[in-house]
């Protein structure tokens, strides 16, 4: 007997329908899973096997035939562990459930018939109700995950038994009721409140801009100056997530198995160590996994001792610090991922840390300076918008007892200049001044005399190159923004250039 069962599949965030055929015949006793199964999918004739006997249900001694359609497409993980036990307990005729194919089925068994969390789920759910499902059976374990998921019926199992007597009408589950996302309304000061950080105004007015425009940051500084501080307190200050964004991001989560309460609140913040390699980084793997970059899209990404990272790591990120997204290639086939994140780096200036010191003595030799600094090349730092000097905090600024600007406040400046763009580029792709294309370049960023001779004579002194010139101009219209004006300043221009000169003050 033929039975059928519907499921889904992933590839990358984006989801596909499956169908699993079990087809039992008279023959040797037999369970052969077939439509380019991975070693997961296939070990799941033994899951399926303990837990059909394990929840009182007989185990066919035939010769059974699982195919999961499309058969030219790779399947992967547990996923469709559960589906594969209905089909086979309808072909055996131990059950009638004629509704099950009005379900899409997802989840993986244990061995005593319990049905398990699964990665990827909420991806997959979503691309079922774009491609037009209304039903779905999800694991208990997943329901967090589906709240926000309106206009398709989703119904949450613990075990096989409790599936089949949902599906053959002999219990009644009740439906996840869909909530309405209200975000994190509060400030995120987990790792800190700005107003903490002594001194470095010059730095905090950089990490503000930087916040605003959802630019790039470097800082540069000796060791103990508070770079990591500064980076840390970011979260409290950047503005306020939306729904749309937030979905993006729980997709991510989903797939890497790291989606932690069921959904997303606050924007991710993700600070890998100088060790992690490349692949951890972009991501890939044998199932091409998201990366850090992916996993940090909305977010921030925080490379702490920039230097540190291999050549080859760093120069990975180009092209995502450009396109906003990264694809992974791999045998198997490519997965394209999010990556659109804000980049905060910091560094010292050399390997004892201070190298242009007024107060500390410096004692590196040119070479070891000049190898050091040459990790970073030249096409990266262009795309780092912004390059701060973070100096040694003096004594008294340590002791002193006054407070300086909250996060609060500071957000809100953030949120307005935020409110302000998004009017701007309103029905654009863009959301953001650094993700300006060029023609939006030209068509909100228009200079006066004065501002246009400013940035040229700058252009020629500090030879930069296309791709700096155009953040500059970036930078310089997010600070309009901040202060409200509707065209650029030349005071605008002039703070933005100097964000440029760092890089070239530690060129050996």
């Amino acid at each position: 007997m033929l039975s059928k069962i519907y499921s889904f599949g992933l590839n990358g965030l984006n989801g596909y329908p499956v169908t699993l055929e079990a087809d039992i015949q008279n023959g040797l006793p037999s369970c052969n899973i077939v439509g380019l199964a991975d070693t997961a999918v296939k070990e799941a004739k033994e899951r399926v096997r303990a837990a059909l006997k394990n929840s009182g249900y007989k185990y066919p001694l035939a010769s059974i035939v699982i195919n999961l359609a499309p058969a030219d497409t790779k399947k992967e993980g547990t996923v469709y562990d559960l589906a594969m036990a209905l089909a086979v307990l309808i072909s055996s005729a131990q059950i009638t459930a004629a509704s099950s194919k009005e379900y899409i089925v997802l989840g993986e068994l244990s061995l005593n018939g319990d049905v398990r969390y699964v990665s990827g789920l909420l991806p997959m759910l979503i691309s079922a109700k774009q491609q037009g499902y209304k039903k779905a059976v999800i694991p208990l374990a997943n329901r967090d995950e589906a709240k926000y998921i309106d206009e398709v019926e989703i119904y949450a199992v613990s075990s096989l038994a409790e599936t089949v007597d949902f599906l053959s009408g002999a219990k009644t589950l009740e439906k996840i009721e869909t909530e309405k996302w209200s975000g994190n309304s509060s400030y995120n000061t987990d790792n800190g409140d700005i107003k903490y950080i002594k001194g470095q105004y010059a730095a905090k007015r950089a990490m503000e801009i930087a916040v605003a425009g959802g630019h790039n940051i470097l800082l540069i500084g000796p060791p103990g100056a508070g770079k990591t501080m500064l980076a840390r307190a970011v979260p409290s200050i950047m503005p306020d997530l939306t729904f749309e964004e937030a979905l993006e991001v729980a997709k991510i989560h989903s797939v890497a198995g790291t989606l932690d309460g069921g959904f997303v609140f606050s924007r991710p913040f993700r600070s890998p160590h100088h060790t992690a390699t490349m692949v951890a980084l972009t991501g890939g793997g044998t199932k091409t996994h998201p990366g850090e970059i992916s996993l940090a899209h909305n977010g921030v990404l925080f490379l702490d001792e920039l230097p540190e990272y291999t050549r080859q790591t760093l120069e990975a990120l180009r092209q995502p610090l450009e396109d906003g997204v990264i694809t992974v290639s791999r045998a198997q086939g490519s997965v394209t991922y999010p990556a659109n994140f804000m980049l905060i780096a910091s560094m010292n200036p050399c390997p004892c840390g201070n190298y242009g010191s007024e107060t500390r003595p410096c004692t590196c030799s040119a070479s070891q300076i000049h190898k050091y600094l040459s990790k970073l090349s030249g096409p990266l730092l262009d795309r780092i918008d912004i390059h701060i000097e973070v100096g040694s905090v003096t004594y008294g600024e340590l002791s002193g007892n006054g407070e300086s600007e909250s996060s609060v406040t500071v957000r809100e400046r953030v949120n307005k200049a935020r409110e302000i763009q998004e009017s701007r580029y309103i029905g654009s792709k863009t959301h953001c001044n650094s993700h300006m294309t060029s023609g939006e370049l030209k068509k909100y960023c228009k200079l006066d005399s004065k501002s246009s001779d400013l940035i040229e004579m700058s252009f020629e002194r500090l030879n930069l190159s296309a791709r700096a010139y155009s953040r500059i101009i970036k930078v310089a219209r997010t600070i309009a923004d901040l202060d409200g004006s509707e065209v650029i300043r030349p005071q605008d221009i002039a703070e933005a250039i100097q964000y440029r000169s760092l890089d070239r003050k530690y060129r050996v």
